[in-house]
């Protein structure tokens, strides 16, 4: 288990970014609700966008932050 963690990571990381290209292409279905109301209501498309880049940026610190702690956990310790 300690050698697939690093690799596993990556993937994970690579998965939470790929999903935001998923919402690029199911834009209408997936974002639609969300930013179509927000946009409708104030106008303020900037705003929106930086709101959804702060999300995946947060999900991705996260996911990196969980495996390190678990990657320093199940390492060897050096004697």
């Amino acid at each position: 288990m300690r050698v697939i963690v690093p690799p596993l990571t990556s993937q994970y990381l690579n998965l939470t970014k790929n999903s935001s290209l998923a919402v690029a292409i199911g834009y209408p279905d997936l974002v639609q609700v969300f930013m179509g109301t927000v946009l409708n209501q104030t106008g303020q498309a900037v705003e929106v966008v930086a709101i959804t880049m702060a999300v995946y940026l947060t999900i991705s610190l996260l996911t990196a932050f969980v495996m390190n702690v678990y990657n320093r956990r199940v390492a060897l310790v050096e004697r």
